[in-house]
């Protein structure tokens, strides 16, 4: 993936939390083409690791995503930001940012035989990747419906550029209003499960559209998602043992730590990508235990068997794992 220093040419308040900054060369020079769902990793300073955005594109026209001469980035303000939104929040035109990318793990696939619309949602940043697909659909003629949900309205961000956009196509949510609430029950109900889904937003908003989804026979090859969110403690976690049978070390995992964390920190070199559990490459298999499976690349068959576990992300069920590493 190539390197890139990019000057900021542009920063927007969307909405209270939430910032858009325009990215581009100092030269002005063309940027590498991308496609909707890709994301750039921006180097912090005081960061180890890099963090991922989204890029937003708005724009319907082809060319903005074949021979863009500007990047956009949706960022929000966390409340419990570890240092990369803070950061993000405070660039000012003229500021440069060293990036990756572009990468894309969330691709809006080919349309299928029949051309059902397409069914996007996004919960609140998770708009990012979710806008630059509805721009694609557009300039491809292809039908979509755009569901756009928030605590409030004034908390959707790129709301205008949207309407403009997607016209009746975007249907708008807000928590706090009972007359445009999200119904993701009656979304799906009013569905087939031939079209494709696409989600991304909070961790809870696309557990929900999985497990509605399935219930009403949806394929998994129908529905696409992104997390934004990596690792985080749930209640009730508690420390456990993992032994690394071909090198016979013996790790302890504390509660607020994944395996891979812990790795790092003894100085293995696990592999890995997104730290969120969704692309797989962190597999590994399992010798002894019992594993807590948190990730969304498994399918249920293989979760139940207990022979494999995604080590950025899952936990043990036992007091101890051995994995094959």
């Amino acid at each position: 993936m190539q390197t890139l220093k990019l000057i900021v040419r542009e920063v927007r308040q969307e909405s209270p939390l939430i910032r858009s900054l325009r990215l581009a060369r100092e030269d002005g020079g063309a940027l590498p083409a991308f496609g909707p769902g890709a994301h750039l990793k921006v180097s912090v300073p005081g960061l180890r690791e890099p963090r991922c955005y989204s890029l937003v594109q708005l724009a319907p026209e082809a060319g903005r995503f074949a021979e863009p001469v500007e990047y956009r980035l949706g960022v929000r303000l966390e409340e419990a930001s570890q240092g990369g939104s803070r950061h993000m929040h405070g660039l000012a035109v003229g500021d440069t940012l060293s990036v990756e990318g572009p990468k894309n793990d969330f691709p809006l696939h080919e349309a299928p035989a029949g051309d059902e619309p397409v069914v996007l949602i996004a919960g609140g940043i998770g708009i990012t990747p979710v806008a630059s697909m509805a721009a694609a659909l557009k300039s491809a003629g292809r039908a979509f419906e755009l569901h756009y949900s928030g605590r409030s309205r004034d908390q959707l961000a790129f709301l205008p550029e949207l309407q403009a956009l997607a016209g009746d196509a975007l249907v708008p949510h807000a928590d706090d209003d009972a007359t445009c609430r999200f119904d993701l029950k009656a979304l799906l109900d009013a569905a087939h499960p031939r079209q494709h889904l696409y989600v991304c937003g909070p961790k809870g908003l696309i557990d929900a559209v999985i497990q509605e989804a399935r219930a009403r026979h949806w394929p998994d090859a129908h529905i696409h998602f992104e997390l934004f969110a990596s690792a985080a403690p749930q209640a009730g976690d508690q420390p456990f043992e993992v032994e690394l049978r071909q090198s016979g070390r013996v790790l302890t995992i504390p509660a607020d730590k994944t395996i891979v964390d812990i790795m790092e920190e003894e100085g293995c070199d696990p592999m890995y990508d997104c730290k969120r559990g969704e692309c797989g490459v962190c597999q590994a298999t399992v010798l002894e235990g019992e594993p807590d499976h948190r990730d969304y690349y498994l399918s249920d068959t293989e979760k139940a068997s207990g022979k494999i576990i995604q080590i950025c992300i899952s936990r043990a069920k036992s007091a101890r794992l051995v994995l094959d590493l």
